[in-house]
């Protein structure tokens, strides 16, 4: 099995452990670390909204909790008419621990809808070789 149907496979898995009594929108997310380790999470929402945390967010922090520090690739699962890619935030967030060339698989249920990289969905992004200093 590919590196990219392994992260398919368990941001669908995770999907179905989604806590969304709001808005009934299921996301699973699933990174691949340096050392080739697969981190997923889900989305869980809170009665008050902005206190929730999206599933892509929730794959990362179990990444870092593991020890991983790079996310070599990313695959983000939900049904929708349209391929859900992860939010403004979430491409921030992952812009912490991945490179421009880092590939984003997007898929639902059935298929693979979309493959992006990260610097297709975070053009020209702030990071954190913005902070190192002068070369």
């Amino acid at each position: 099995m590919s590196v990219r149907d392994e992260l398919i496979a368990a941001a669908r898995a995770v999907r179905t452990h989604a806590y969304a009594p709001y808005s009934r929108f299921a996301v699973g997310a699933a990174v691949r670390d340096e050392q080739g380790r697969i981190h997923a999470g889900c989305n869980v929402e809170n009665a008050a909204y902005p206190q929730g945390w999206c599933a892509e967010t929730s794959a990362l922090a179990a990444m870092v909790a593991a020890g991983g520090r790079r996310v070599l690739a990313m695959a983000v699962c939900a049904v929708s008419e349209v391929p859900v890619t992860p939010c403004g935030g979430c491409r921030q967030k992952l812009r912490e621990f991945a490179a421009d060339d880092c590939p984003v698989w997007i898929a639902d249920e059935q298929a693979l809808r979309a493959e992006h990289t990260l610097g297709e969905l975070l053009p020209h992004s702030f990071g954190p070789q913005h902070l190192r200093g002068p070369a």
